[in-house]
Protein backbone atom coordinates (compact mmCIF):
# COMPACT_ATOMS: atom_id res chain seq x y z
CA UNK A 1 0.00 0.00 0.00
CA UNK A 2 1.53 3.62 -0.53
CA UNK A 3 0.75 6.37 1.39
CA UNK A 4 -0.06 9.53 -0.50
CA UNK A 5 -0.29 12.65 1.11
CA UNK A 6 -2.33 15.94 -0.34
CA UNK A 7 -0.76 18.84 1.61
CA UNK A 8 -3.79 21.52 2.11
CA UNK A 9 -2.02 24.86 1.65
CA UNK A 10 -3.31 28.91 2.61
CA UNK A 11 -4.49 30.19 -0.61
CA UNK A 12 -4.73 26.82 -2.71
CA UNK A 13 -5.72 26.20 -5.87
CA UNK A 14 -9.10 24.13 -4.77
CA UNK A 15 -9.33 21.83 -7.74
CA UNK A 16 -5.36 20.80 -7.59
CA UNK A 17 -6.57 19.08 -4.36
CA UNK A 18 -9.44 17.40 -5.56
CA UNK A 19 -8.14 16.32 -8.86
CA UNK A 20 -5.37 13.96 -7.16
CA UNK A 21 -7.27 12.57 -4.56
CA UNK A 22 -10.19 11.62 -7.39
CA UNK A 23 -7.46 10.01 -9.62
CA UNK A 24 -6.02 8.17 -7.37
CA UNK A 25 -9.04 6.63 -5.88
CA UNK A 26 -10.49 5.76 -9.20
CA UNK A 27 -7.25 4.10 -9.63
CA UNK A 28 -8.01 2.24 -6.33
CA UNK A 29 -11.48 1.11 -8.08
CA UNK A 30 -9.81 -0.15 -11.54
CA UNK A 31 -7.53 -2.38 -9.55
CA UNK A 32 -10.50 -3.61 -7.22
CA UNK A 33 -12.54 -4.03 -10.32
CA UNK A 34 -9.93 -6.47 -11.56
CA UNK A 35 -9.67 -8.33 -8.61
CA UNK A 36 -6.50 -6.66 -7.66
CA UNK A 37 -5.93 -4.70 -4.05
CA UNK A 38 -6.16 -1.12 -4.00
CA UNK A 39 -2.82 0.60 -3.78
CA UNK A 40 -3.02 4.12 -2.67
CA UNK A 41 -3.65 5.27 0.65
CA UNK A 42 -4.61 8.93 0.19
CA UNK A 43 -4.86 11.54 3.10
CA UNK A 44 -5.49 15.31 3.13
CA UNK A 45 -2.80 16.60 5.32
CA UNK A 46 -3.22 19.88 6.83
CA UNK A 47 -1.32 21.77 9.07
CA UNK A 48 -5.31 23.36 10.64
CA UNK A 49 -7.97 20.79 10.52
CA UNK A 50 -10.08 23.03 8.28
CA UNK A 51 -8.57 25.43 5.70
CA UNK A 52 -10.59 27.74 3.99
CA UNK A 53 -10.28 28.71 0.44
CA UNK A 54 -11.35 30.85 -2.15
CA UNK A 55 -12.08 34.19 0.41
CA UNK A 56 -13.88 31.57 2.56
CA UNK A 57 -16.60 29.81 -0.12
CA UNK A 58 -15.04 26.64 0.07
CA UNK A 59 -13.82 24.48 3.44
CA UNK A 60 -11.14 21.37 3.56
CA UNK A 61 -11.32 19.40 5.90
CA UNK A 62 -7.51 17.68 6.70
CA UNK A 63 -7.68 13.98 7.54
CA UNK A 64 -4.55 14.10 9.20
CA UNK A 65 -2.38 16.81 10.46
CA UNK A 66 1.43 17.46 9.26
CA UNK A 67 2.75 16.06 12.92
CA UNK A 68 0.26 12.94 13.21
CA UNK A 69 1.43 11.55 9.68
CA UNK A 70 4.34 8.88 10.79
CA UNK A 71 5.31 7.57 7.32
CA UNK A 72 3.97 8.64 3.55
CA UNK A 73 5.26 7.56 0.54
CA UNK A 74 4.37 10.26 -1.87
CA UNK A 75 3.32 13.81 -1.07
CA UNK A 76 1.60 16.48 -3.42
CA UNK A 77 2.02 19.97 -3.30
CA UNK A 78 -1.27 21.47 -5.06
CA UNK A 79 -1.05 24.40 -7.47
CA UNK A 80 -0.52 27.77 -5.04
CA UNK A 81 -3.70 30.19 -5.65
CA UNK A 82 -2.96 34.40 -5.44
CA UNK A 83 -0.88 36.93 -7.85
CA UNK A 84 2.00 37.08 -5.66
CA UNK A 85 3.99 33.59 -5.29
CA UNK A 86 6.26 35.62 -2.54
CA UNK A 87 2.87 35.66 -0.17
CA UNK A 88 1.88 32.31 -1.11
CA UNK A 89 5.13 30.93 -0.01
CA UNK A 90 5.15 33.06 2.91
CA UNK A 91 1.71 31.89 4.33
CA UNK A 92 2.42 27.92 3.90
CA UNK A 93 6.32 28.14 5.21
CA UNK A 94 5.79 25.60 8.34
CA UNK A 95 4.95 22.97 5.86
CA UNK A 96 8.66 23.43 4.51
CA UNK A 97 10.42 21.89 7.58
CA UNK A 98 7.87 19.12 7.16
CA UNK A 99 8.81 18.11 3.54
CA UNK A 100 12.25 18.46 4.36
CA UNK A 101 12.28 16.16 6.77
CA UNK A 102 9.47 13.55 4.99
CA UNK A 103 11.88 13.53 1.95
CA UNK A 104 15.14 12.28 4.28
CA UNK A 105 13.24 9.71 5.25
CA UNK A 106 12.52 8.35 2.01
CA UNK A 107 9.17 10.24 0.77
CA UNK A 108 9.18 11.50 -2.93
CA UNK A 109 7.56 14.62 -3.59
CA UNK A 110 5.52 16.14 -6.27
CA UNK A 111 4.72 19.54 -7.17
CA UNK A 112 1.53 20.87 -9.13
CA UNK A 113 1.94 24.03 -11.18
CA UNK A 114 2.99 26.95 -8.91
CA UNK A 115 3.36 24.48 -6.24
CA UNK A 116 6.58 24.82 -7.86
CA UNK A 117 7.35 28.07 -5.75
CA UNK A 118 6.96 25.76 -1.98
CA UNK A 119 9.10 22.53 -3.07
CA UNK A 120 11.69 25.07 -4.44
CA UNK A 121 11.53 27.01 -1.06
CA UNK A 122 12.76 23.36 0.64
CA UNK A 123 16.24 24.20 -0.86
CA UNK A 124 15.56 20.30 -2.48
CA UNK A 125 15.79 21.70 -5.89
CA UNK A 126 19.09 23.68 -5.57
CA UNK A 127 21.07 22.16 -8.66
CA UNK A 128 18.25 20.16 -10.24
CA UNK A 129 15.54 20.99 -12.86
CA UNK A 130 11.88 22.23 -12.46
CA UNK A 131 8.74 22.84 -13.91
CA UNK A 132 5.95 25.48 -13.11
CA UNK A 133 3.36 27.77 -14.59
CA UNK A 134 5.02 29.36 -17.91
CA UNK A 135 3.31 32.58 -16.81
CA UNK A 136 5.61 32.91 -13.49
CA UNK A 137 8.94 32.13 -15.36
CA UNK A 138 10.49 34.98 -14.46
CA UNK A 139 9.51 35.25 -11.20
CA UNK A 140 10.75 31.77 -10.20
CA UNK A 141 13.96 32.68 -11.52
CA UNK A 142 14.12 35.49 -9.19
CA UNK A 143 12.96 33.70 -6.23
CA UNK A 144 14.93 30.70 -6.79
CA UNK A 145 18.30 31.32 -8.90
CA UNK A 146 19.76 27.86 -7.91
CA UNK A 147 17.27 26.08 -9.64
CA UNK A 148 17.29 25.07 -13.16
CA UNK A 149 12.83 26.02 -14.41
CA UNK A 150 12.36 24.12 -17.88
CA UNK A 151 9.28 25.97 -18.40
CA UNK A 152 8.29 24.42 -21.22
CA UNK A 153 8.27 21.09 -20.26
CA UNK A 154 5.57 19.35 -18.86
CA UNK A 155 7.56 16.70 -16.58
CA UNK A 156 10.33 17.00 -14.20
CA UNK A 157 11.66 13.67 -12.77
CA UNK A 158 15.16 13.75 -10.15
CA UNK A 159 15.97 12.30 -7.24
CA UNK A 160 12.49 11.65 -6.14
CA UNK A 161 10.95 15.02 -7.15
CA UNK A 162 8.40 15.80 -9.44
CA UNK A 163 7.31 18.81 -10.86
CA UNK A 164 4.62 19.66 -13.38
CA UNK A 165 3.67 22.87 -15.97
CA UNK A 166 0.92 25.15 -15.69
CA UNK A 167 -2.30 24.47 -14.81
CA UNK A 168 -4.21 21.30 -15.83
CA UNK A 169 -1.17 19.43 -17.38
CA UNK A 170 -0.67 18.55 -13.88
CA UNK A 171 -2.83 15.72 -14.84
CA UNK A 172 -0.11 14.34 -16.69
CA UNK A 173 1.92 13.98 -14.10
CA UNK A 174 0.07 12.50 -12.31
CA UNK A 175 -0.67 10.15 -15.11
CA UNK A 176 2.83 9.81 -14.85
CA UNK A 177 3.59 8.72 -11.61
CA UNK A 178 0.40 6.55 -12.06
CA UNK A 179 2.20 4.48 -14.54
CA UNK A 180 4.99 3.98 -12.20
CA UNK A 181 3.68 2.83 -9.34
CA UNK A 182 1.09 0.42 -11.12
CA UNK A 183 1.74 -0.27 -14.58
CA UNK A 184 1.23 1.31 -18.50
CA UNK A 185 -2.25 -0.69 -18.84
CA UNK A 186 -3.65 1.05 -15.48
CA UNK A 187 -2.19 4.97 -17.10
CA UNK A 188 -3.69 3.97 -20.11
CA UNK A 189 -7.46 3.06 -18.71
CA UNK A 190 -7.15 6.35 -16.64
CA UNK A 191 -6.16 8.39 -19.26
CA UNK A 192 -9.44 7.16 -21.32
CA UNK A 193 -11.50 7.59 -17.96
CA UNK A 194 -10.30 11.16 -17.92
CA UNK A 195 -10.41 12.01 -21.15
CA UNK A 196 -6.57 12.95 -21.23
CA UNK A 197 -3.80 12.96 -23.74
CA UNK A 198 -1.07 10.82 -22.22
CA UNK A 199 2.45 10.77 -22.88
CA UNK A 200 2.39 14.80 -23.13
CA UNK A 201 5.75 16.35 -22.60
CA UNK A 202 5.50 20.13 -23.34
CA UNK A 203 3.93 22.68 -22.59
CA UNK A 204 5.30 25.36 -25.30
CA UNK A 205 2.28 25.72 -27.67
CA UNK A 206 0.67 27.56 -24.48
CA UNK A 207 3.63 29.66 -23.92
CA UNK A 208 3.05 33.33 -24.73
CA UNK A 209 6.39 35.33 -24.79
CA UNK A 210 6.09 38.79 -22.74
CA UNK A 211 9.65 39.73 -22.82
CA UNK A 212 11.37 39.83 -19.17
CA UNK A 213 11.53 43.55 -18.21
CA UNK A 214 11.49 43.29 -14.93
CA UNK A 215 15.00 44.61 -15.04
CA UNK A 216 16.76 47.82 -14.32
CA UNK A 217 19.31 47.68 -16.91
CA UNK A 218 17.76 50.95 -18.82
CA UNK A 219 19.78 50.54 -22.02
CA UNK A 220 18.98 46.62 -22.26
CA UNK A 221 15.03 47.40 -22.22
CA UNK A 222 15.71 50.02 -24.98
CA UNK A 223 17.35 47.38 -27.21
CA UNK A 224 14.56 44.86 -26.03
CA UNK A 225 12.06 47.73 -27.26
CA UNK A 226 13.94 48.13 -30.60
CA UNK A 227 14.03 44.70 -31.52
CA UNK A 228 9.88 44.12 -30.55
CA UNK A 229 9.75 47.06 -32.99
CA UNK A 230 11.44 45.93 -36.33
CA UNK A 231 10.71 42.82 -36.62
CA UNK A 232 11.15 42.72 -40.12
CA UNK A 233 14.29 44.18 -40.25
CA UNK A 234 17.42 42.73 -40.37
CA UNK A 235 18.79 42.96 -36.83
CA UNK A 236 22.55 41.56 -35.99
CA UNK A 237 23.86 41.70 -32.36
CA UNK A 238 27.01 43.62 -33.62
CA UNK A 239 24.56 46.18 -34.69
CA UNK A 240 22.41 46.31 -31.42
CA UNK A 241 25.45 46.34 -29.75
CA UNK A 242 26.71 49.67 -31.31
CA UNK A 243 22.98 51.30 -31.67
CA UNK A 244 23.09 51.33 -27.40
CA UNK A 245 26.97 52.01 -27.15
CA UNK A 246 27.85 48.72 -25.52
CA UNK A 247 30.96 46.55 -26.39
CA UNK A 248 29.71 43.15 -28.04
CA UNK A 249 30.62 40.75 -25.60
CA UNK A 250 29.21 42.84 -22.64
CA UNK A 251 26.25 43.71 -24.46
CA UNK A 252 25.69 39.64 -24.79
CA UNK A 253 26.77 39.29 -20.79
CA UNK A 254 23.97 42.03 -19.75
CA UNK A 255 21.04 40.89 -22.04
CA UNK A 256 21.38 37.51 -20.93
CA UNK A 257 21.68 38.44 -17.29
CA UNK A 258 18.58 40.96 -17.73
CA UNK A 259 16.23 38.70 -19.63
CA UNK A 260 17.50 35.55 -19.09
CA UNK A 261 18.16 34.97 -23.18
CA UNK A 262 20.60 35.66 -25.60
CA UNK A 263 19.93 38.64 -27.87
CA UNK A 264 19.44 36.10 -30.71
CA UNK A 265 17.32 34.24 -28.63
CA UNK A 266 15.31 37.10 -28.11
CA UNK A 267 15.35 38.12 -31.41
CA UNK A 268 13.86 35.03 -32.49
CA UNK A 269 11.30 34.44 -29.32
CA UNK A 270 9.50 38.07 -30.59
CA UNK A 271 9.67 37.05 -34.25
CA UNK A 272 8.03 33.03 -33.16
CA UNK A 273 5.41 35.30 -30.85
CA UNK A 274 4.30 37.81 -33.62
CA UNK A 275 3.98 34.74 -36.18
CA UNK A 276 2.00 32.77 -33.65
CA UNK A 277 -0.55 35.66 -33.57
CA UNK A 278 -0.85 35.68 -37.03
CA UNK A 279 -1.46 32.51 -37.38
CA UNK A 280 -3.88 32.14 -34.53
CA UNK A 281 -6.14 34.83 -36.02
CA UNK A 282 -5.35 36.07 -39.63
CA UNK A 283 -6.10 34.02 -43.41
CA UNK A 284 -2.51 34.76 -43.87
CA UNK A 285 -0.35 31.61 -45.47
CA UNK A 286 2.56 30.17 -43.24
CA UNK A 287 4.94 31.85 -46.31
CA UNK A 288 3.01 35.32 -45.47
CA UNK A 289 3.29 35.19 -41.71
CA UNK A 290 7.33 34.13 -42.66
CA UNK A 291 8.01 36.92 -44.32
CA UNK A 292 6.07 39.51 -42.00
CA UNK A 293 7.86 38.63 -38.75
CA UNK A 294 11.37 38.93 -40.91
CA UNK A 295 12.02 35.99 -42.09
CA UNK A 296 13.06 35.30 -45.73
CA UNK A 297 14.08 31.18 -45.39
CA UNK A 298 11.25 28.72 -45.36
CA UNK A 299 13.72 25.81 -43.96
CA UNK A 300 15.24 28.24 -41.04
CA UNK A 301 12.03 29.57 -40.10
CA UNK A 302 10.25 26.69 -39.86
CA UNK A 303 12.88 24.86 -37.60
CA UNK A 304 13.30 27.79 -35.01
CA UNK A 305 9.19 27.67 -35.17
CA UNK A 306 8.71 23.82 -33.79
CA UNK A 307 12.06 24.26 -31.92
CA UNK A 308 9.72 27.09 -29.65
CA UNK A 309 6.55 26.03 -29.46
CA UNK A 310 6.66 21.97 -30.31
CA UNK A 311 4.81 22.53 -33.64
CA UNK A 312 5.20 23.21 -36.81
CA UNK A 313 3.72 26.46 -38.11
CA UNK A 314 1.06 24.47 -40.14
CA UNK A 315 0.42 22.41 -37.13
CA UNK A 316 -0.13 25.15 -34.85
CA UNK A 317 -2.06 26.93 -37.45
CA UNK A 318 -4.72 24.08 -37.74
CA UNK A 319 -4.84 23.51 -33.80
CA UNK A 320 -5.55 27.39 -33.26
CA UNK A 321 -7.34 29.34 -35.95
CA UNK A 322 -10.80 28.03 -36.87
CA UNK A 323 -10.98 29.76 -39.64
CA UNK A 324 -7.81 27.33 -40.83
CA UNK A 325 -9.77 24.13 -40.12
CA UNK A 326 -13.13 25.06 -41.74
CA UNK A 327 -10.68 25.72 -44.85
Amino acid sequence: MKHVSIIIPNEAVLVAIGDPRYLFDTVNNFLEATGQPALFNVQLVGLTPEVKLINGSFSVHADALIGEVEHTDLIIIPALGGRDPRHAVEINKAYIPWLIAKHQQGAEIASLCIGAFLLAATGLLNGKECSSHWVLADEFRDMFPEVTLVDGRIITEERGLYSSGGATSYWNLLLYIVEKYTSREIAIKIAKYFALEIDRKSQSPFIMFNGQKKHEDEPIRKAQEFIESNLTEKLSVDELADKFAIGRRHFDRRFKKATNNTPAEYIQRVRIEAAKKLLEISRKNVNEVMYEVGYADTKSFRTVFKKITGLSPIDYRNKYNNEAVVA
